[in-house]
């Protein structure tokens, strides 16, 4: 066990935790569609074997979750994956909120 294994088993999630919630997530929402793993993998242009592996244990390439992401009208989501901003401080939220100024290059005299 290495030192990035021993950190995340202290923390609640892992990546492989997080990979098949993600993959409970999806097939939910195929469900509630009333599709099939097969008509879910033909509309998103996924393999069936893709599918199926991706249900059972979360792994997927990135492209094919996009793919199926599309197919279930849940590109929102990706939309917004990294998008909050993170702060350390109150301080650091006073200079988000605050007004920018104009920033401007030094003139060569």
């Amino acid at each position: 066990m290495d030192i990035n294994d021993n950190i995340l088993s202290l923390i609640s999630k892992t990546p492989d935790l997080l990979m098949s919630g993600i993959a409970k997530h999806v097939k939910q929402r195929r469900l509630e569609k009333g599709w099939t793993q097969n008509m879910l993998a033909a509309k998103s242009g996924v393999s069936l074997g893709s599918y199926r592996r991706f249900e059972s244990s979360g792994e997927i390439s990135l492209r094919s979750l996009v793919m199926i992401a599309f197919a279930l009208d849940m590109t929102d989501e990706f939309e917004t994956l990294f998008n909050n901003k993170t702060y350390q401080s109150i301080d650091d939220i006073l200079k988000a909120t605050q007004p920018k100024q104009r920033k401007r290059g030094n003139k060569n005299e």
